[in-house]
């Protein structure tokens, strides 16, 4: 095996944090072979060795542990609670991105608007883009996508 890169792979912040889809596949799409490929091209290649799922279920957990990641399970329901659940996965990526060494990934089944407005209101949580305008242009930058009104919403409880 060689490794394949996950489908919508970027660096959010270069070396540091990064986004996919989820690893494997979804739903039809998901492939044990897949997941493999794409764990041992996160570890060897990204030098990925923290995860933070945002998937409903626990589908991969054990597959992340056995390769050797840390793992967070911050499952988000496709009913998104702002006011509980964006506090919430925030804090566990910055507890993900606490040790100095850690290079994490945060995915979920797409990167979907949900996704894009966590990155975007994590950029403001940890205090590296004040402005929530200049952290939407950055985001819809590094993902090639604009931000809907979902993930304006969520810059909105970034401010710790």
């Amino acid at each position: 095996m060689t490794g394949l890169k996950p489908r919508d792979f970027v660096w959010v912040i270069a070396g540091r944090l990064a986004v996919s889809q989820r690893i494997g596949g979804y739903g039809f799409q998901h492939r044990r072979v897949r997941r493999e490929e794409e764990i041992i091209w996160l570890r060897d290649n990204a030098k990925i060795n923290t995860l933070v799922s945002l998937l409903t279920g626990n589908q991969n957990i054990s597959a992340y542990e056995e390769a050797g990641f840390a793992v967070t399970h911050e499952p988000l329901a496709t009913e998104l609670k702002v006011a509980s659940d964006v506090p919430r996965v925030l804090k566990s990526i910055s507890a993900a991105l606490a040790p100095s060494k850690a290079v994490v990934l945060i995915h979920r089944d797409l990167v979907d608007e949900t996704l894009a407005g966590l990155l975007a209101a994590y950029l403001i949580y940890s205090g590296m883009v004040g402005d929530p305008i200049k952290a939407a242009a950055v985001i819809q930058e590094i993902l090639g996508r604009p931000l809907g009104p979902e993930a304006r919403t969520m810059m909105s409880v970034a401010v710790r």
